[in-house]
């Protein structure tokens, strides 16, 4: 179905390319995970299957590729499209039209669908993701995962024979990506649709994947089925982190797959103490509670989209040295909440206070001075010409002197310095959350407000926001996140805050809220229910293995 030879590709403007004599074959029908680190060249790699690499972003390009017969090279996207259906890592990018069925209709009126048919392919794709509710809405209204829904059933009512996607879960709470993957892995099994996609949440994906195509510094690094090449992937979700950590032969591409394994090496999958061998899930007390006066303080707030109550009643409090993840299913009113908290959306009823001090009568450049607020499309922070700009900016914006001994170590830590004198968007979309976030913490403000910040991240990048996170934590930072990344909320949450239906329906310590909701419980709690073990370095610990 698809054939890349030799298959290079460089963007204008730069010298290094971002694909390099990448060579390899994708059978008709697979499932194919590509991975790698961000920057790594897995979204240029899926562009160029439709034919947008180079015919939408120019550039030099040397080598062939054939998808179903068709010469994306020559006949481009316009040609590419009926074969390949596209979703992008940026949904509200993606969108044309204002309301969900108009859009998803679109396409198929371009294509020239007959009106009966084009009715049936919607009605069969608002079926498929769950969209029903959805249809007669403005795409202005809905979350970014609702977005990310509207987009791929976009793609998929022209029926593709390949369907491309980038990043598709990245903002979806862990039972909508578990319904995604469950639909196209059936739509794999049924219609033979090939499927190719990236996805830094590996966890989430490789239970449905057969191939894994892994690149590294714009190269191929490995090829294969899952079991065979799974132990050659530098950066693995944590079940297969811990089983490499314990010495297995075979990595668990599941968590069924763990539990057998774990049976089998002698150790007990039963629940057991609570507890996790005296660690905390993100190895430090944490602060809470030891500051009388709190950061934040929201006291019966709601809010409301016209006739839809989103908000209903949210009280809770953010402290020094603190970190609350709030979680919940898309839809929910976690980013709503966020806007209401920095004065983007006026409370309709109930009070913010930021230390000490009501936000109400104060205008958003004011309350900005106190708090940093990270939205969840950091395109929309970007404006300068170059990412040292970015960070330069907002130190100026804030009566700061812009000078490298506060710029310079910072993008060393966000793994940004060879890229200071870059354009910002032109970096991959993992890259631009990075800026972004240098462009709110250069100031190292008293509190941050970050929504989705890890979408687009690989695990090392992750790891290195955590690490700086604890660091400004230490001083006295508070932070509060909103993330559908278990994984990420297992490292650094103090306490959880769950939404359902705009009320706090669960409300404590990590642990405490994960034994209650196991369904958006990190891997090693649902590998491990009931013992307290949240990352791998629990486990490790509770099972006395040195690590």
């Amino acid at each position: 179905m698809i054939e890349f030879s030799h298959f290079s590709y460089t963007y204008p403007g730069r010298e290094t390319p971002a694909l390099h004599d990448v060579s390899l074959q994708i059978a008709e029908g697979s499932f194919v995970l590509v991975t790698g680190t961000s920057g790594a060249g897995k979204s240029t790699l899926l562009r160029a299957l439709s034919g947008l690499v180079p015919h939408f972003s120019g550039g030099r390009v040397s080598g062939q590729i054939r998808v179903d017969g068709h010469d994306p090279l020559h006949e481009g996207p316009r040609v590419l499209s009926r074969v390949v259906g596209t979703v992008f890592q940026n949904p509200e990018a993606q969108a044309v039209l204002e309301r969900v069925e108009a859009e998803i209709a679109f396409g198929l009126e371009n294509a020239a669908v007959p009106l009966a048919e084009m009715r049936e392919r919607v009605d069969e794709v608002l079926a498929l993701l769950d969209l029903r509710p959805l249809r007669d809405r403005r795409l202005s209204t809905l979350s970014g995962g609702e977005r990310q829904r509207v987009a791929i059933a976009t793609a998929l009512a022209l029926r593709p024979r390949v369907l491309v996607l980038d990043e598709p879960t990245s903002q979806l709470d862990p039972e909508a990506a578990a319904d995604l993957l469950e639909a196209l892995a059936r739509l794999n099994r049924e219609l033979d649709l090939t499927i190719v996609l990236t996805e830094h949440r590996l966890e989430r994906v490789l239970p449905y994947a057969d191939r894994v195509v892994a690149l590294a510094g714009g190269e191929l690094a490995a090829e294969g089925p899952v079991p065979e090449i799974l132990d050659r992937i530098p950066q693995l979700p944590p079940v297969a982190t811990l089983a490499r950590s314990l010495g297995w032969e075979t990595l668990p591409q599941t968590l069924a797959q763990a539990r057998r394994f774990l049976t089998l090496d002698g150790h007990s999958t039963v629940p057991g103490p609570n507890g996790s061998a005296g660690r905390r899930p993100n190895g430090s007390g944490g602060g809470n509670g030891h500051s009388p006066a709190p950061l934040l303080h929201v006291h019966d707030v709601h809010f409301a989209y016209g006739e839809t109550q989103v908000i209903r009643g949210v009280s809770f409090e953010v402290h020094p040295g603190e970190v609350v993840a709030l979680m919940g299913a898309n839809g929910s009113g976690k980013t709503t909440l966020l806007k209401t908290i920095v004065g983007l959306l006026p409370a309709g009823r109930g009070e913010v206070w930021l230390n000490g001090r009501l936000t109400a009568g104060r205008d958003v450049a004011e309350i900005a001075q106190e708090v940093a607020y990270l939205p969840q499309t950091p395109d929309d922070l970007l404006f300068a010409d170059s990412v040292r700009e970015e960070l330069a900016i907002t130190l100026r914006n804030h009566g700061l002197s812009p000078d490298a001994a506060q710029i310079d170590p910072l993008l060393a830590r966000l793994g940004l310095s060879t890229s200071a004198g870059r354009y910002p968007r032109d970096l991959s979309v993992g890259q631009r959350q990075r800026v972004a976030l240098g462009a709110v913490m250069v100031t190292h403000p008293s509190l941050l407000l970050l929504d989705e910040p890890t979408r687009g991240l690989d695990y090392a990048a992750k790891q290195e926001l955590v690490a700086l996170w604890r660091q400004w934590r230490a001083e006295g930072m508070g932070l509060l996140l909103v993330t559908h990344d278990v994984e990420l909320v297992a490292l650094v949450a103090d306490r959880v805050l769950f939404l359902e239906e705009g009320r706090v329906a669960q409300a404590g310590p990590a642990v405490a809220v994960f034994d209650a909701l196991p369904r958006f419980a990190p891997q090693v709690a649902r590998l491990f229910p009931g013992r307290g073990w949240l990352t791998v370095e629990d486990a490790l610990a509770g099972l006395n293995v040195p690590g």
